[in-house]
């Protein structure tokens, strides 16, 4: 059977009607200092297993099938060389978003390519927010080590904690430059880590084949009102990239800026007092009263916190690639990536005179409240980061194919200050430095893809991983907040883990309808150079090892030409980051300390899909199970007295779920493409010894209910219309389940938004973009309140 994907086709769907998901898969990649000798010891003892598995592959490989056994092989035929992202035998569901869908959707973030994946939601709070992350299937949106993400294989996700202060690095990809984004769901392949219990995410940008220019501008705009905030916030965005290809050497050099103000974010607030007001208390008008997520009454005194954000971003990128020979590339990727953060807070409180109040005693309504010196303090960050990437790889259509892929990540300057209070007058508070930090991979594989397709063929891959993460923060005590590097030392916390792994798996073709691929991944883990103090007090904490066996098998089977039925299952390990493990927090004079001794996850995942090939598109349906061991989530140990709150192990987390998509050209009339999916899912927490309150509730942040619908009009070829509509479900923001009012600032609710875009080609070099987000104006949260009713407006030139 002959496969045919069209270069221009939104999601490759005749790939999969050949059952040959993506050709070569997605590495990690980085740096590796020496193993230790008993890393190396490990490691030997990993390769006799690893070695066993590779008998049964030399051996069918070397007898060869009769006739009758062959299985038409297949067939790729492309406009343009065309990447793929993972292995040409995935064991798992994918989907794929390509550079011409991108084009009819509102983009400005690299994250926005993913906004309408089945049973996928993006908590982005506003455009150009550096805590952009990712939920799906059971994995909430602040379970950031649960995802992997790869721009042309280098590592962009953060794995030195599992917050949202952790975030993938989308800026080091502009939109302009994405060919496609692949998605891979659950962790079923052998190639990658226990990080990708959730979804691995791979992009693949665009490289040059002449000598090609683009210039883009954004401008967007949000109405806001909330709490008596009513104002529009505005930014604007401009791209510009130049790229050639001379002989058998390629590059492209990008620039980016972009400047947004968001809305604000946090509002102070107390439980509502029923305490009388004393003469010290201060009269003030301006409070806001409303019901908070618990159901308990709460006032409202102004923006606090995080406030309202103004982000300013600056890129740079520059990636080359060499043809050394036919089939030997050499590739070098540097990006740099600046941004400066203002986080502006506003109390609402007036005294009888109208001027602003900050803290002290205060009488709303007759009613006494205490706000701290702090409440309203500001706050303001810097960050500067280096991503450097080195990939060395063969290119043979058949036979073995070898790739070295390494990189660096350099947080090279990180930066954050604070206020001790909101009072315009007090110029002293603290800042956070933690310059230094950042992580560093290399991964080396080999793959082999038979001449002749046929039953007992074999496509085995082997790979060598190694990933090391260094943290190191350190809090001191400034004078003046916003310009002072010096002052006391106030608290630090560093540490450092690693990771060794050797892995194998072999797609089978046990007949000509049947394929087995399976695999096995070894992961010697590591945590060392742990340490913690504040003034007068340090401590030190003890190394640790882990090793884990993490086996992984699909059985597929090509019932016929356009149907193929799949099972996959595998066990994943995730193991702790060095935040989880050794950051803490400072709570008068006392250090509190996370658990140093935590146990990683441990998931066993199943899935069965079915998936439809059709002429012109492609239905899935997928069943789907993870059953999580010591899931690492923050929550208020209650066995013990006094009761301590830190990241801890839960015991046993159960998801289970399905999900029908459908992606089609061409639906029932010429021009109109259709993307839609569903997806349920039941998230359930079933024991846990450290809060058994929590047994039977719904986990953090999963929806029970996702459902996306894109519809894409090709009025002709120079003009295109979309509308798109985004629904999410009931979720819970405690473990609890107490936040019986998500609808409101602190809580975590359902929603429908819709977003629309038109696309105008005046010729063949320009292009204008007028789009909405959020059509109707939903008011909906994720604790914070999302952005209201948006307007884009762009204007893109090429050569």
């Amino acid at each position: 059977m002959l496969n045919l994907p069209s270069q221009t086709k939104g999601i490759v769907r005749s790939e999969r009607r050949a059952n040959a998901h993506r050709a070569t898969h997605a590495p990690h990649a980085p740096h590796a200092p020496h193993a230790s000798c008993n890393q190396s010891t490990y490691l030997r003892a990993a390769l006799l297993p690893l070695s066993c598995f590779v008998l049964p592959i030399f051996f069918q490989n070397a007898v060869a099938a009769e006739p009758s056994d062959l299985v038409v092989p297949e067939v790729v035929v492309t406009g343009a060389r065309q990447t793929q992202a993972f292995d040409v035998n995935l064991p798992a569901t994918s989907e794929r978003i390509t550079a011409r869908q991108l084009e009819n959707l509102n983009v400005v973030n690299t994250e926005d390519a993913l906004k309408y994946m089945p049973n996928m939601a993006i908590r982005k709070r506003f455009i150009g927010d550096e805590n952009a992350t990712i939920s799906v299937r059971g994995n909430g949106n602040s379970q950031t080590a649960r995802g992997l993400v790869y721009a042309d294989g280098l590592l962009l996700s953060n794995f030195l904690g599992n917050t949202f202060s952790f975030p993938p690095h989308w800026s080091m990809v502009f939109p302009e430059d994405i060919a496609q984004v692949d998605v891979m769901y659950g962790p079923f392949s052998a190639l990658y880590p226990g990080n990708s219990m959730g979804s691995t995410v791979a992009i693949t940008t665009k490289m040059p084949t002449k000598l090609e220019a683009l210039a883009k501008a954004q401008v967007f705009s949000q109405q806001f009102n909330l709490f008596g905030i009513n104002s529009h916030f505005d930014g604007n965005k401009t791209t510009a990239s130049i790229g050639n290809k001379v002989g058998n050497f390629s590059f492209l050099l990008g620039i980016d800026h972009l400047s947004n103000a968001g809305q604000p974010f946090v509002y102070g607030n107390q439980l509502r007092s029923t305490t009388a007001a004393t003469s010290a208390a201060i009269p003030v008008t301006g409070a806001y009263q409303y019901m908070n997520p618990n159901g308990a009454p709460a006032t409202i005194f102004g923006v606090n916190s995080e406030g309202a954000e103004r982000v300013v971003q600056d890129q740079f990128k520059f990636k080359a690639i060499l043809d050394i020979t036919p089939t030997l590339q050499a590739g070098l990727t540097f990006g740099y990536w600046h941004q400066q953060v203002s986080n502006n807070t506003a109390t609402f409180l007036r005294d009888a005179n109208g001027n602003p109040v900050y803290a002290g005693l205060v009488n709303i309504g007759g009613y006494q409240y205490t706000l701290p010196n702090g409440f309203f303090a500001p706050a303001a960050s810097e960050s500067e980061n280096q991503l450097l990437g080195l990939t060395l790889k063969t290119q043979h259509q058949n036979g073995w194919n070898y790739s070295a892929i390494a990189s660096y990540f350099d947080i090279s300057k990180s930066i954050f200050r604070s206020a001790n209070s909101g009072l315009p007058n007090d110029p002293t508070g603290a800042a956070t430095f933690g310059d230094g930090s950042g992580w560093k991979t290399l991964d080396l594989t080999m793959d082999y893809k038979p001449v002749i397709v046929q039953a007992g063929s074999h496509w085995p891959t082997f790979g060598y991983h190694y990933d090391n993460y260094f943290l190191q923060n350190t809090t001191r005590n400034l004078s003046n907040w916003r310009n002072d590097d010096g002052g006391g030392f106030n608290n630090a916390f560093a540490g450092k883990t690693e990771t060794q792994a050797l892995y194998a798996q072999d797609a089978w073709q046990l007949f000509s309808r049947w394929k087995l691929t399976y695999g096995l991944r070894y992961e010697d883990w590591r945590a060392y150079d742990g340490v913690r103090a504040i003034v007068g007090s340090s401590q030190a904490y003890s190394n640790r090892t882990q090793s884990n066996w993490s086996p992984k098998a699909a059985l597929s089977y090509q019932a016929t030409p356009d149907l193929t039925f799949r099972f996959s299952t595998g066990r994943a390990y995730r193991f702790p980051t060095v935040s989880e493990l050794f950051q803490g927090s400072l709570t008068g004079s006392t250090l509190v300390s996370n658990d140093p001794n935590l146990k990683p996850e441990n998931d066993l995942a199943k899935e069965l899909s079915a998936e439809w090939a059709q002429s012109n598109g492609l239905l899935r349906m997928s069943v789907f199970e993870d059953d999580v061991k010591n899931t690492l989530f923050s929550q208020t140990n209650t066995a013990v007295f006094p009761n301590v709150t830190n990241i801890q192990n839960i015991d046993r987390v159960r998801s289970r779920g399905i999900e029908l998509s459908y992606s089609a050209e061409n639906v029932m009339l010429r021009g109109l493409d259709l993307s839609a999916s569903v997806g349920y899912t039941r998230s359930i927490i079933l024991e846990n010894s450290k809060n058994p309150a929590t047994v039977g509730k719904n986990f953090y942040r999963i929806p029970l209910w996702r459902a996306n619908l894109v519809g894409t009009y090709r009025i002709d070829e120079k003009a295109s219309a979309m509308l798109g509509g985004r629904f999410s479900g009931r979720q819970f923001n405690t473990l609890t389940n107490t936040d019986i009012n998500p609808d409101t600032f602190g809580g975590t609710s359902s929603f429908l938004v819709f977003d629309t875009k038109l696309t105008f080609k005046p010729t063949k070099h320009t292009e204008i973009g007028l789009g909405v987000d959020n059509l109707t104006d939903r008011r909906y949260y994720v604790y914070y309140p999302y952005p209201g009713r948006t307007f884009y407006l762009e204007a893109k030139v090429s050569m």
